[in-house]
């Protein structure tokens, strides 16, 4: 096993402790998250759901928080992992907020045989809006 194998697994296995603790009594979808920075933290995160949807909090969203609280602001890989469903990935809202810290971020999520699949941010969404845009960057 390769030693990006393993972090993968540790990654997704970090993702499966922080769904036990999510927050959501009406969908009843928990997910978890595991976001490893540059430097080799790692930082979870679980849905938290409120009774207006549009206020919840993705898992991914709430494992970035962490990190950035933190002061990290350089991410390697996060795995997403869901109770219900095999192979989730992030949600559009949550693609951008990762985009914002680095296009090259790995995202690792589990199969149902108990392997993984990777993509990078940038193969899940295409078209970012980048932060340069509004810095005025070329």
């Amino acid at each position: 096993m390769t030693q990006q194998t393993q972090i993968y697994k540790r990654l997704i296995e970090t993702a499966r402790g922080a769904f036990q603790r999510s927050y959501s009594p009406y969908s009843k979808y928990r997910v978890g998250a595991a976001l490893l920075t540059a430097d080799g933290r790692i930082f979870a995160g679980c849905n938290i759901e409120i009774v207006s949807y549009e206020g919840s909090i993705c898992a991914e969203r709430a494992a970035l928080a962490n990190a950035i609280s933190e002061g990290c602001r350089q991410f390697e890989a996060i795995a997403v992992v869901c109770e219900q469903t095999p192979e989730i990935w992030p949600c559009g809202v949550c693609r951008q907020h990762l985009a914002e810290f680095g296009i090259d971020l790995t995202v690792v999520v589990p199969t149902a045989s108990g392997e993984f699949k990777t993509l990078t941010l940038q193969e899940l969404l295409p078209h970012f809006f980048p932060p340069k845009e509004l810095l005025g960057a070329k």
